[in-house]
């Protein structure tokens, strides 16, 4: 993805470089006209790169024009800011079609395209050092939503210096997308203004990502807090229909949840055995354990076991537990089916976490998921091993967990049959505080990957590379939608356990805050930071399949050295997701998946 700045005839040929004119004098004439073009004041509105968050009062730049570049089975993004003081700012998009031989017959491809504007959240409380009190840019409002296709409040909407309008302009590539050029545009109007045309160009790739994650996740999710943020009943059908468009989201951003409708199935226990009434069960999580949620078949990666806190004895404990990995075995759902085990266990937990993981492993099959750093006790019972981020990465000044513990030590003392997971939490940013008035301890809490409002886009996004590097088998998130039960996001911030953001991934889009009849999740920029992240993993992935495993991790680690060490500079991100393009347009071409395309990885 880069940008360019010519108007024209002349654009659209800069875009996919110089060597693509035919003559050195026409070369040299178009870079004369380029140059010229970058001379002439930018207009009203440019592009943007996506990995810059644009606040009030700042100048980002941008260009006339701007390309991407999309694997099959990806999504990509960039901003359209429209520089303030303007009234009744508005976009179109004209289609990006596939640009090919007029003899073609036929309609061409044309890529999916979605447009938002990105509402602010007050931030009073900085996360830490790295944010900063005021605006930031983080709800996605649509101006049709991708659930059920109705027109939202968006726009048309003024551009002030105290909320400048940034449009988000979202390109998705299908997984049997046409590969090559896209074209089209996006006009952007304004009152006593005249017309911006800014130029788009996609290049669709050959390889292709897999629409469900190469990498196990679960994030969790509550009924029950969607339908407090929503002013739902959570036992209504509105209610079960929105819990859907918030998994579909999840799945659309390629990571998997748990927790859903929390309640466990009706059980009865009679003489050993478990008689489960699961349809309710299986309508929610058929779907999305089957690939039938959504039109890529995409599906979740994950399942926990729903506790039964009603059942009385140890034994139908293990009677509901074995009937739980019969009924995925006979619905032949290929998920991780795993126990949660008491989070983050205190001393007086181990106990309760013991005994669950007995009566797990009375079961085949049936893995226990524990978060607790390294320990004598705990990690031998837990099949998935699962510390926060921070007890990975050893670090000068005052330690952030009791035990760190390096991911390939971690992995040698879980032994060779455990999984190592890992997850972001607190201790990344600081908890409960803000920014330290210890430098040392300041430096402590910053620098992690980080899902929070007031970072970077770049500590948002780089989890997924991190995840590659770190060669984790998994990752955990608590929670997406934790400050529904407590606030509206959209007026009171998202503010928790000391950072903007902590839990709450989604905004609740009630027909109040963006119109429309019909309630649906409202994504976050964070969130696309998140999924471009999990896409630099299957790109990485993708590298290792294909044979180019040392070439990956090596200019992975350009990009994230450890835990803490990341690069911030975007420039680079792109350069180097540039980079990793090529390689893979080289080794796809020469790989069984192109001689056989119905064969994927």
């Amino acid at each position: 993805r880069w940008a360019v700045g010519a108007i024209g005839t002349v654009a659209a040929l800069m875009a996919v470089g110089l060597h693509a004119l035919p003559d050195a004098s026409i070369r040299a004439k178009a870079a004369r006209t380029e140059e010229a073009a970058r001379r002439e004041p930018l207009p009203w509105a440019c592009a943007v790169s996506p990995m810059v968050k644009v606040r009030p009062g700042m100048d980002p730049g941008g260009a006339r024009a701007w390309s991407l570049s999309l694997a099959r089975g990806e999504c990509e993004g960039v901003q359209i800011h429209a520089k303030p003081p303007l009234e009744q700012v508005d976009a179109n998009v004209e289609a990006l079609r596939l640009q090919r031989s007029t003899k073609a017959k036929g309609q061409p491809p044309t890529l999916t395209l979605r447009l938002y504007r990105e509402a602010f959240v007050e931030v009073k409380t900085p996360s830490n050092h790295e944010g900063a009190p005021g605006l930031w840019p983080d709800p996605l409002i649509p101006v049709v939503d991708a659930y059920v296709g109705e027109r939202r409040n968006a726009l048309p909407f003024d551009s002030t210096a105290e909320r400048p309008l940034v449009v988000y302009v979202e390109v998705c590539a299908d997984g049997d997308q046409p590969e090559g050029t896209y074209a089209g545009e996006v006009v952007l109007t304004a009152k006593d203004q005249r017309p911006v045309r800014i130029a788009l160009r996609a290049q669709v790739h050959p390889f292709t990502l897999p629409a469900t994650s190469s990498l196990p996740t679960t994030f969790g999710i509550s009924i029950f807090s969607i339908a407090h943020g929503h002013h739902l009943k959570a036992d209504s059908d509105e209610g079960r229909a929105l819990l859907r468009r918030y998994a579909q989201s999840a799945l659309l951003h390629r990571f998997s949840l748990h927790g859903m409708s929390i309640d466990p199935p009706p059980t009865v226990v009679k003489d050993g055995v478990a008689r489960i009434d699961w349809s309710a069960y299986d309508a929610e999580m058929g779907p999305l354990l089957e690939g039938k949620a959504l039109p890529n078949r995409a599906r979740f990666t994950t399942a926990e076991v729903r506790p039964n806190p009603w059942l009385k004895t140890r034994e139908e404990q293990r009677a509901y537990l074995r009937a739980w990995r019969e009924h995925f075995d006979q619905n032949g759902w290929t998920a991780q089916l795993f126990v949660y085990a008491k989070d983050e266990p205190k001393p007086e937990d181990r106990p309760l976490v013991l005994a669950q993981a007995e009566d797990a492993h009375s079961v085949e099959r049936l893995p226990v998921l524990v978060t607790a750093p390294l320990d004598d006790e705990l990690t031998p019972v837990a099949d998935i091993v699962t510390p926060t981020l921070n007890c990975f990465y050893a670090r000068p000044g005052p330690k952030t967990c009791p035990r760190i513990t390096a991911p390939r030590a971690l992995r040698q003392a879980a032994g060779p049959t455990k999984q190592v997971w890992w997850y972001q939490a607190c201790p990344t940013h600081g908890c409960d505080a803000g920014p330290f008035d210890d430098p040392a301890l300041e430096r402590a809490y910053s620098g992690w990957p980080s899902y929070m409002v007031d970072h970077p886009a770049v500590l948002n996004r780089a989890m997924g590379v991190l995840d590659y590097v770190g060669g984790v088998d998994g990752e955990l998130y608590y929670a997406t939608v934790y400050a529904y039960n407590f606030r509206d996001p959209w007026t009171e911030g998202v503010w928790d356990f000391g950072g903007n953001g902590d839990g709450t991934l989604f905004y609740p889009g009630t027909p109040r805050h963006i119109g429309g009849k019909t309630h649906v999740p409202v994504e976050s920029l964070r969130l696309k930071q998140l999924r471009d992240g999990l896409e630099d993993y299957e790109y990485l992935k993708l590298l290792q399949k294909l044979g180019a495993g040392e070439y990956a991790q090596k200019s992975a680690r350009t990009l994230v050295r450890s835990g803490f060490e990341i690069n911030r500079d975007p420039a680079q991100w792109e350069s180097l997701r540039a980079e990793w393009t090529r390689r893979l347009d080289e080794l796809w071409r020469r790989s069984e998946y192109a001689r056989h395309p119905t064969v994927g990885p």
